[in-house]
């Protein structure tokens, strides 16, 4: 069985994890989540990672979307890792944690290729119906931006309610600042009339961008 792509139903899976065991996707009930994973327990990047999601909970709660990691470490090892980071750094990890044997990690294309089971970097992200709507990939030697991942689901959210796309760097995009790209016409006659009609918020007929109605 190939690993999943982007477009594909999130596979019906049995977890354990740091809050009981899990089925996913049923577990978030109809909700957005996001799935990732890290190389291993008690290491320096993946702890600076866990914070950062963690911080970032508020957002993707507003989003109405979870989170729920993932390594291949027994359950001892992440419970005790999370005490850790509690103890040390004071802040309190919500998520649940999957403790992997494998089997997951193998399904979803997490496994390292150099790095025997160490799972890479890796950050599925999953809309409401459980369809993977985006895939991040990140060797181990480069920790995430948290914060792309919040943008990524954002975006994406507001893509489905607004039927737009959003350019480079959006909401910070250097042409057009916050705005969103309007699909381009589908067919000659769509093309000739935007061309009639453009304004100032076109470069040609086929590159157009405009205000969002309403800010998620």
């Amino acid at each position: 069985m190939g690993i999943q792509l982007i477009g594909d139903k999130f596979p019906e899976l049995e977890v354990q994890t740091t809050q009981g065991a899990m089925k996913l996707p049923d577990a978030f009930g109809g909700r957005w989540f996001v799935l990732f994973s890290h190389p291993a327990d008690f290491t320096p990047v993946c702890t600076t990672e866990f914070v950062g999601f963690q911080k970032r909970m508020d957002k993707f709660q507003s989003m109405n979307c979870g989170l729920i990691g993932l390594s291949i470490d027994q359950i001892f090892s992440h419970i005790k890792w999370v005490q850790w980071i509690k103890e040390n750094l004071d802040i309190e990890i919500t998520f649940p944690i999957i403790a992997d044997h494998g089997n997951v990690a193998r399904r979803m294309g997490m496994i390292h290729p150099n790095r025997a089971s160490n799972t890479v970097r890796a950050v599925f992200i999953m809309d409401e119906k459980s369809v993977i709507r985006a895939m991040i990939y990140y060797p181990q030697e480069l920790g995430r931006s948290i914060d792309e991942v919040v943008r990524a689901v954002a975006a994406l959210q507001i893509s489905d309610s607004q039927k737009v796309s959003m350019p480079e760097g959006w909401p910070k995009n250097e042409l057009f600042g916050d705005d969103v790209i309007v699909p381009p016409p589908r067919d000659v006659k769509g093309a000739m009339d935007k061309l009639a009609k453009m304004g100032p918020d076109c470069y040609d007929w086929w590159f157009c961008h405009r205000k969002l109605d309403k800010k998620i």
